[in-house]
């Protein structure tokens, strides 16, 4: 026989390790991955690479993926499975969503998303509007970016992008980008060598706070007064932007009045935060042109007064005339030319009747399609190809679908889809998601491994990995778009997100005219003039230049045309429409009898290097890097309660108790524990009780999700 020829190519492909998208070279010889690195021409990361990426090939071929559609014998949780087809599977699944859909209404079926590739909540939410169900949700929608992303829309218009190339000053609030944002860090250390100023608000003393030139070390969920007690020192002072402010924002006069309710010294025995440390870094931000704020998921977490330290935080970008300018916080808009992800999802499919049925949208008003549709209309009256979209801004709210599932009440939810998602892990109130779960009529997972979540499932389906798919990352914030090859074939008989829901779609009488999502993609890319294969493997990325105060030619995107210091839309509904400080649901202060009980504050969403929330946890390579979950304790709050550096650990509240090992550290404040997050054992029995070890450490067991203790806008 005549010698095989060996082949070997580099595909450049985007890391869906977490939500960044790094860009990565993969050799492959002969169908293999036989070597992943970093690519030194990814304008983003410069051939940087962190221990997800360089796991990649583990998770691609790992022995215990799913390979083949399963359907459930046995009762849920209980691990009897039967191998069928996935033309069984789309069968039989669409033929229960149409009965359901028949007795009692689309609204009856919800599909919940995760850490899903960019490409796929346009595509779930498509496949949603088109059923004509409302009720879209996430275990992160209204902890991580939809706070955000609504409350900055409704204040100036759009989510601001920080040029942190260019700028002099960076405040990162609450996040901690040398764990969790790779490339964001080695700009910040670029920055810091220029001679830029860095200012770290954290409980914790991180990787990131280390080398602040200030390091804030604020008392748990008091953000929002201490943002009200930058804007006293800012306008008493007046180092705002006086310009700016006459010009182009109304309210101000009220604001000012409001601001000196909080003076530095009330706003230090509020935070713990030395009232000098207050005026010294307020004065820093405000006369270090230009500077940023940089997003983190922190204020969106904080519960009761998430919206409004948001908001206080938008302020604060808005009156030291720092938006829209070089080195500021730039509000974009999406890619002006490609087809916007908004446009894929067919918003005005779904009918008005069926978007106020939303779950959560009567009590927490910022979740209304009606909202939606005004951020869209303004959006469009200032130059923008549309708003963005509405998978960012308008979700379900999660501990209202659970509970609706258990109750009924407003209406029966009967059948979940979940996509990529894991919510025994990832959703507070573990018990209680656990019991809406078992009263579903249908549930269905699409995963690549099975979790505690798939273990539950009617029909748990083969997902692919990143590796197995092409990328096309449009952002939401930035009007970039980024592009990466597929590296190989799904194996076995794993789909993608769009396939599975594209099959379904089309069984259920919904019009999905691109085959595969390279079709999408070339329709996409269309205005631009390049085919999918062109772009992906010539062009890759297409970054227009920023266009810097767009608002002077056409104003904000708001009610206003101005920045809504004092906010139109949330007078309107009812709401405070100034920055106004509240008392965290939890705190030893406002805490109920029940939970006073407990002598230390737990606080929890640190992210970890080499994990994404709950995912990798089966990878043996990262799990030596990090094997066991570690609560962070004072070494003296540790040693009153005779606890040693690695004991493990019972940490109680009012809802149970969960175990983890201790890392006795002097970063983080007295009387407060830190615990990890996403923590299950993939090792261990997946079936009922043990789940993947489900009940020992996930902190998310004794996490409340209890409506009353959320945030009254948007219900974080």
């Amino acid at each position: 026989m005549p010698n095989e020829i060996s082949t070997e190519q580099i595909k450049r492909v985007l890391c869906s390790g977490c939500t960044t998208h790094c860009g990565l070279l993969v050799k492959i010889k002969d169908g293999q991955i036989v070597s992943i690195k970093g690519d030194p021409s990814d304008p983003l990361t410069r051939g940087h690479i962190c221990e997800k990426g360089m796991a990649a090939p583990k998770l691609l071929y790992h022995r215990e993926r799913l390979k083949y559609p399963l359907k459930r014998t046995g009762e849920r949780g209980e691990g009897k499975w039967t191998r069928i087809s996935w033309k069984q599977a789309i069968d039989e699944i669409a033929k229960k969503i149409e009965e359901i859909k028949r007795k009692y209404g689309p609204e009856a079926i919800a599909l919940i998303h995760g850490s899903s590739p960019r490409y796929a909540e346009y595509i779930q939410r498509r496949f949603m509007n088109l059923l004509g169900s409302p009720n879209v949700f996430s275990s992160a929608s209204q902890v991580c970016w939809d706070n955000t992303a609504i409350i900055e829309c409704i204040t100036y218009g759009w989510m601001a992008y920080g040029d942190i190339e260019h700028t002099q000053c960076i405040v990162e609030w609450g996040s901690n980008p040398a764990c969790s944002h790779l490339p964001r860090w080695r700009s910040i250390l670029k920055a810091k060598k220029r001679g830029a100023k860095l200012i770290v608000i954290d409980p914790r003393l991180t990787k990131t706070a280390a080398k602040a030139d200030i390091w804030l070390q604020i008392r748990p969920g008091t953000d929002c007064a201490l943002a009200l007690g930058w804007l006293n020192v800012i306008i008493n002072e007046e180092l705002y932007d006086k310009d700016f402010v006459k010009n182009w924002t109304i309210g101000f006069e009220k604001l000012k009045e409001r601001v000196q309710e909080y003076p530095p010294e009330k706003v230090s025995e509020i935070t713990h935060i030395p009232a000098e440390k207050i005026r010294e870094s307020a004065r820093i931000y405000a006369t270090t042109k230009p500077a940023i704020i940089s997003w983190g998921v922190s204020l969106d977490h904080i519960g009761k007064n998430a919206s409004q330290a948001i908001r206080a935080r938008a302020i604060l970008r808005a009156i030291t005339g720092n938006l829209d300018v070089r080195g500021g916080e730039i509000l974009c808009g999406l890619h002006p030319r490609i087809i916007s992800e908004t446009e894929i999802e067919e918003n005005e499919k779904l009918s008005k009747e069926q978007k106020e049925k939303l779950l959560g949208t009567k009590r927490f008003k910022l979740l209304s399609w009606n909202l939606y549709d005004q951020i869209n209309k303004y959006a469009k009256k200032v130059g923008y190809r549309a708003a963005i979209p509405s998978y960012s801004l308008v979700n379900a709210h999660t501990p209202t679908v659970w509970r609706a599932i258990i109750t009924g009440e407003p209406y029966p939810v009967k059948a979940v889809i979940c996509q990529d998602s894991n919510p025994l892990l990832t959703c507070a109130n573990t018990k209680l998601v656990y019991r809406a779960i078992k009263e579903l009529e249908l549930f269905v997972v699409h995963d690549i491994f099975m979790t505690p979540t798939a273990m539950l499932a009617d029909y748990a389906l083969p997902a692919v990995t990143w590796l197995e798919r092409s990328h096309m990352d449009h952002g939401v914030a930035g009007n970039y778009v980024k592009t990466g090859e597929k590296v190989i074939e799904p194996m076995w008989e794993c789909r993608t997100d769009f396939d599975f829901l594209r099959e379904l779609g089309i069984k259920l009488g919904q019009e999905w005219p691109w085959k595969n999502l390279e079709e999408l993609y070339e329709y996409r890319l269309k205005p631009l003039g390049y085919s999918w294969k062109d772009f992906v493997t010539k062009i890759r990325w297409d970054v227009p230049p920023f266009e810097y105060k767009r608002y002077e030619k056409r104003g904000f995107a708001t009610p206003s045309g101005k920045v809504e210091i004092y906010s139109t839309i949330l007078e309107k509904l009812g709401y405070d429409p100034l920055p106004k400080y509240e008392e965290p649901a939890e705190s030893p202060i406002s805490a109920s009898e029940k939970s006073k009980k407990h002598s230390l504050v737990l606080i929890t969403g640190g992210r970890l290097k080499c994990f994404h929330h709950s995912e990798g946890r089966q990878i043996d390579m990262l799990r030596k890097i990090h094997p066991e979950p570690l609560v962070q304790i004072h070494p003296k709050t540790a040693e009153k309660l005779g606890i040693k550096d690695g004991d493990w650990v019972w940490i109680e509240t009012h809802l149970g108790k969960i175990k983890q090992k201790t890392k006795v550290d002097p970063g983080v404040p007295l009387n407060i524990v830190h615990a990890e997050h996403g923590w299950w054992f993939p090792e261990k029995p997946g079936e009922e009780p043990t789940l993947y070890g489900l009940w020992e450490s996930n902190i998310n067991v004794i996490i409340d999700d209890n409506p009353d203790k959320c945030d009254p806008m948007i219900g974080s």
